[in-house]
């Protein structure tokens, strides 16, 4: 009977999805583009009630074409590119949430044009990728890498000649180009190693120098004196290809290069020119501007050559972030940021605001 379709339960009230008149509202879409595979049930937790999740496992943006119809909100990992083109298909997202701090693989500008908040995690992981950037310069001096290599063709010399030559780190001065939240957390790190540490930074905040005890110089000035030279940047037009031929003539022959920021702010064909020239004394790399790594490029034939004594080099493949406890959090606020979104409240780090309506 027709009066029986007006006959509510409370009980009915209570579904999260019932609309009055016997309509149901579709579960909202979200996806995961890349590198995460499924079950994602991390997303899928925090997004419970709000949206369905799926991952598509991009491995290069031509993969996006197409398939972005219809979707509410975005995940997007490191593996591809939130371009022009692809936003412009995207015909009712909300957000896109790049599950990490880097936002360079988004074209902010275009998704503000349409309405689409971009946004990124920028507070997980600090930690982690301070760890990795100590860690790698340590390996790189200590002449970890190099003995390893060595000593596992022939055992000889079993001495300091495998690891020769080898500066005092207690003293040494740590240059850090970028003292954000990671910056910041290195420069603590070194300083408890009893270095010196100084750091460029044009957009520092006021005082930032002061709280960690740093001092403050020009780039040119970190370059030419510091032992290490770590990256902290984000991937700008300005930082692009910063550390360049020219940068790497600057640093003191017995000097350490070490970059866990962004791949592009290091011209790596110029990194591999200046180790194998001894413009340098070592590099440790955590990401590269084309991922995953290539056969062809010149850094990673670099590392992957057989030569005696090897080069002062190591490579990780972008795992600085990586810790289990890293991983969960930083998709877990990358969920939550899209949940605020998807409930009608405003994001936490919207990072295209400029570009917005």
């Amino acid at each position: 009977m027709l009066s029986d379709y007006w006959k509510i339960s409370l009980q009915d009230l209570a579904l999260p999805n019932f609309i009055l008149l016997g309509r149901i509202s579709p579960m909202k879409r979200v996806v995961i583009t890349d590198y995460l595979a499924p079950p994602a049930s991390i997303e899928s937790g925090v997004l419970e009630g709000v949206a369905d999740v799926e991952c598509f496992l991009a491995k290069k943006t031509e993969d996006l074409c197409g398939k972005l119809n219809g979707v509410d909100g975005i995940i997007l990992c490191h593996e591809v590119s939130m371009t022009r083109a692809i936003v412009a298909e995207l015909d009712r997202c909300k957000a896109v949430v790049r599950c990490g701090v880097g936002f360079d693989n988004i074209d902010c500008r275009a998704a503000g044009e349409r309405g689409i908040y971009v946004c990124n995690v920028p507070d997980y992981g600090v930690d982690e990728v301070a760890d990795h950037a100590i860690a790698m310069a340590l390996a790189c001096n200590r002449g970890l890498i190099k003995a390893e290599r060595i000593l596992r063709e022939s055992l000889e010399p079993w001495d300091m000649r495998a690891v020769q030559p080898i500066f005092r780190v207690a003293g040494a001065k740590m240059g850090i180009i970028g003292l954000g939240r990671i910056g910041g957390a290195t420069a603590l790190r070194a300083k408890g190693l009893k270095m010196e540490v100084q750091a460029y930074d044009p957009y520092i905040r006021a005082g930032t120098d002061k709280l960690l005890g740093v001092e403050m110089v020009d780039l040119e000035a970190l370059l030419r004196t510091s032992d290490v030279v770590s990256m902290h940047t984000p991937l700008t037009e300005e930082t692009r290809g910063m550390i360049d031929a020219n940068a790497l003539t600057l640093m003191k022959p017995s000097s350490i290069l070490v970059n866990t920021a962004r791949g592009a702010v290091v011209d790596t064909k110029a990194l591999a020119s200046a180790l194998e020239q001894g413009e340098i004394a070592g590099a440790g790399i955590d990401v590269l501007a084309e991922e995953p790594a290539r056969d062809d490029m010149p850094i990673i034939q670099l590392w992957k050559a057989s030569r005696r004594p090897p080069v002062n080099l190591l490579i990780t493949p972008h795992t600085a972030f990586y810790s289990d406890t890293g991983l969960v959090e930083m998709r877990q606020k990358a969920a939550m940021e899209l949940r605020r979104v998807l409930t009608g409240q405003p994001p936490k780090n919207c990072v295209n605001a400029a570009f917005l309506p």
